[in-house]
């Protein structure tokens, strides 16, 4: 059984940065893909950022290209988001996902994720 469990969430001042981290358990962590989902208060989730089971492709959305960043370390079965000059507007509960692949690909879809994490919440204040 495939768990995740994300951490690092908490309160910024606008122009912070932030790294959540999202450790998985119970499967070969090299078949996933990894993505980053977040729901703001009164909004439905969306699409933050993904990384393949490789780390060699990723894909983000366009209200955070530029200014967050994923990775992976696979040895240790943690995905990384690391948030840069953040914004009340990225204020959400963040979710990690894991979505098995049979190849390199990067889905961006909540559809496309099996195991979902609890998430962790991040408050920015301007």
């Amino acid at each position: 059984q495939v768990q995740l469990a994300e951490s690092g969430g908490g309160v910024v001042q606008a122009g912070d940065s932030l790294t959540l981290s999202c450790t998985l358990s119970g499967i070969v962590f090299t078949s996933f893909a990894m993505g980053w989902f977040r729901r703001a208060p009164g909004k439905e989730r969306e699409f933050v950022a993904a990384i393949s089971y490789s780390g060699g492709r990723t894909e983000y959305a366009s209200s955070v290209k530029g200014r967050f960043i994923i990775s992976r370390v696979n040895p240790k079965n943690t995905a990384r988001l690391r948030m840069n000059s953040l914004s009340p507007e990225d204020t959400a509960v963040y979710y990690c996902a894991a979505s098995r692949r049979s190849n390199d690909t990067v889905p961006t879809a909540p559809a496309e994720y099996e195991s979902w994490g609890q998430g962790t919440q991040v408050t920015v204040s301007s």
